[in-house]
């Protein structure tokens, strides 16, 4: 319950942060966007909505350096991924074979038939979809993808995920109608967000029927 209420208000939550930890707001944010990107087992963390509330909160307060804030955050989510794609080529194809309450296999597969389709545009797509933006350099790295294509498409990413979610809060989350429907707006995103999955389970499904 505290996690889904730090994910629907996460603008108030990040506001207690700055009040409290000041310019050390920049360390909890790239940590938390490193953490989402960086390990297999945390998907559930917040990612679109932090970086549309951080760029908000950046253009309100004045507490972040919008610049700043975009470049740290990019940084987390290209270094997230690399450790990421590591991890899955270490541990590799036996992950598929692992019964663990840990990772969830369904996500695992989802993603793999996802990489399947679409090749190495996946890392780009899934940074734009909660949980398979977690799971998918994981499976780049299980499927021992080539680490210098998979470096690209990571940057190229992280470079449109960060940056666009940053600058539509800076230029819109301070809009009156934003500002009086953010849960709303942030439950909006996630809606947005986990569609493109829930459509293609479905189609997944229907062609299995």
């Amino acid at each position: 319950m505290e996690l889904i209420d730090f994910i629907l208000h996460v603008d108030d939550h990040l506001l207690e942060f700055i009040a409290n930890y000041g310019v050390w707001i920049y360390g909890i944010l790239f940590l938390i966007i490193f953490v989402e990107t960086g390990l297999v087992v945390m998907p559930f963390l917040p990612g679109d909505s932090l970086l549309f509330a951080a760029g908000a909160l950046a253009a309100s307060t004045g507490a972040m350096d919008p610049w700043i804030l975009f470049i740290l955050l990019f940084l987390a989510a290209v270094l997230g991924d690399t450790l990421n794609y590591h991890i899955g080529k270490y541990i590799g194809p036996r992950v598929f074979e692992i019964e663990s309450r840990f990772i969830n296999k369904q996500h695992l597969i989802a993603t793999q038939n996802f990489f399947a389709k679409h090749g190495g545009k996946t890392i780009i797509f899934a940074r734009f979809i909660p949980f398979a933006r977690t799971f998918a350099p994981f499976v780049a790295g299980a499927g021992s993808m080539n680490y210098k294509f998979f470096l690209s498409y990571n940057v190229i990413g992280a470079l449109c995920w960060t940056g666009s979610f940053i600058l539509l809060g800076y230029l819109f989350g301070n809009m009156p109608i934003v500002k009086d429907n953010f849960t709303h707006l942030i439950f909006g995103i996630i809606i947005i967000s986990v569609l493109p999955g829930i459509i293609g389970f479905i189609r997944q499904k229907m062609k299995k029927n």
